[in-house]
């Protein structure tokens, strides 16, 4: 698994996002397309493991906090951001969306759970904000519009 491998990975996801609001009939429509019992939902939990283990994913940070953007914003990503943490027993630094974020949850530690949620697809609505809470093992993918994300000072 190469990014752009990955990149092809996430394309049917990207393509059921663009153009639709970032609200939680999103999360909904997410969680029906892309459950994570589901096949493309593994393939990604799959991929994310295999490409942070070959080193090109989640580059920066250090053990219980690893991070990294994976795809810039742009025409092939739909001008979604794409981005993976590695996160364990973590509440990271408070930060708004001001278009909204799209996060995929996978748990590495059964009971993981990401703001308060397990494995599956949650939407946090533009202009939402907060500081990013795990409590266990897991990985997190988060979309992005724009890439746009605002750290608090």
């Amino acid at each position: 698994m190469d990014e752009k491998q990955f990149a092809n990975l996430m394309k049917p996801v990207v393509d059921a996002i663009a153009g639709k609001p970032v609200d939680q009939d999103l999360a909904a429509e997410l969680n029906r397309r892309f459950p994570a019992e589901g096949g493309a939902f593994k393939a990604i939990e799959a991929a994310c493991h295999a490409a942070i283990e070959a080193g090109w994913m989640c580059r920066q940070g250090a053990p219980g906090r690893r991070f990294g953007r994976v795809i810039e914003p742009g025409p092939e990503s739909r001008n979604f951001s794409i981005d993976v943490v590695q996160l364990a027993d973590f509440v990271g630094p408070h930060h708004s969306h001001p278009k909204g974020e799209i996060c995929l949850t996978m748990p590495v530690s059964p009971a993981a759970r990401f703001d308060g949620g397990g494995a599956g697809w949650c939407v946090n609505e533009p202009g939402s904000a907060h500081h990013p809470t795990v409590t266990g093992e897991a990985l997190v993918l988060y979309l992005l519009p724009d890439g746009e994300i605002v750290f608090t000072k």
